[in-house]
């Protein structure tokens, strides 16, 4: 498949939408590692001030998706897991679709009964994630494969980005559990002397990708503050029960608390459907950018 390097999508705009039925897809084919301290709790302090004012704002939204959007949202997260794992894109990306359309289902409801407008925002949602994190890009047409029950112009999904980026008040960008769990691991990390095993690392790291793209799909993640599903993650992974000491770890020297509670409800949803949810299969892709990533854990080390 055509793969643009253009993050605005410039296809031929005489696609026409069709029904998916017959859709048949046969494609399914040296920075210095030495940072200081003071750099590593300005940075950390700084996340959490940013998620301050995001949960902020998201709670300003006080409506959240109505239980008959629950069936159609956990279909269309899976049908966005299923491109994602085709094209290989990054954790984050995965994260930032799933968000982006919780955000918009808790500001404008979907019309009911139809099909259509639900798979028309994750199509959009992907998009605009993918556009946030990945280098190369699909073409719109492209990134609707899996066997959707609709295909949609680009210029009408060019329309519902808008939509939705307006209804998100332009505000992609945003803090995520993954930019604490680089630093959460490494702390933690160094806590127990793991700091300098590059393959423990890398392992870790993926083991926290997976599991908060599968906590996303199990909660509605608006509700909980990254930190929190970062902390409540990386102490699942490591076998560290959820204690102010385990959680002192995490932001040692920095003066910002975790929320406890919070974290302790993330601990419960993961002991209580870990059994049941199901990681994200492991491409090399993933293991070769699990090492990249690695790099990035070091710095905070």
């Amino acid at each position: 498949m055509a793969v643009s390097l253009n993050l605005y999508c410039n296809e031929a705009p005489n696609e026409i939408v069709v029904s998916c039925k017959a859709y048949d897809d046969d494609d399914d084919d040296n920075e210095s590692d030495h940072c200081s301290v003071d750099y590593d709790d300005d940075l950390l302090i700084n996340l959490f001030e940013t998620e301050v004012d995001q949960m902020l704002e998201s709670k300003v939204v006080s409506s959240r998706f109505h239980h008959n959007i629950v069936t159609a949202r956990k279909d269309a997260i899976q049908w966005m897991l299923k491109v994602h794992c085709f094209y290989r894109f990054r954790p984050e990306t995965a994260y930032l679709s799933i968000s982006y359309m919780d955000r918009f289902l808790s500001a404008r409801p979907l019309p009911q009964g139809k099909g259509w407008p639900m798979q028309l925002l994750s199509v959009s949602c992907l998009s605009l994630a993918a556009k946030m994190e990945e280098t190369a890009v699909p073409f719109l047409l492209d990134l609707q494969i899996m066997k959707p029950r609709f295909l949609f112009k680009p210029k009408t999904v060019q329309r519902m980005e808008v939509l939705v980026m307006q209804t998100l008040n332009w505000r992609l960008r945003i803090i995520t559990p993954f930019d604490f769990v680089y630093c959460f691991i490494a702390r933690i990390s160094s806590c127990f002397n793991d700091s300098h095993q590059p393959n423990r690392l890398c392992h870790l790291f993926s083991l926290a990708s997976d599991l908060i793209i599968d906590i996303c799909i199990a909660i509605d993640s608006l509700d909980y503050p990254p930190s929190a599903i970062a902390a409540a993650v990386v102490l699942w992974i490591t076998n560290l029960s959820v204690d102010e000491q385990n959680l002192g770890h995490l932001h040692n020297g920095v003066n910002q608390v975790i929320n406890t509670g919070m974290v302790k409800k993330i601990y419960k949803v993961i002991e209580g459907k870990r059994s049941s949810l199901k990681l994200m299969p492991q491409s090399p892709t993933c293991v070769l950018e699990a090492a990249l990533l690695c790099k990035e854990i070091a710095k905070y080390c």
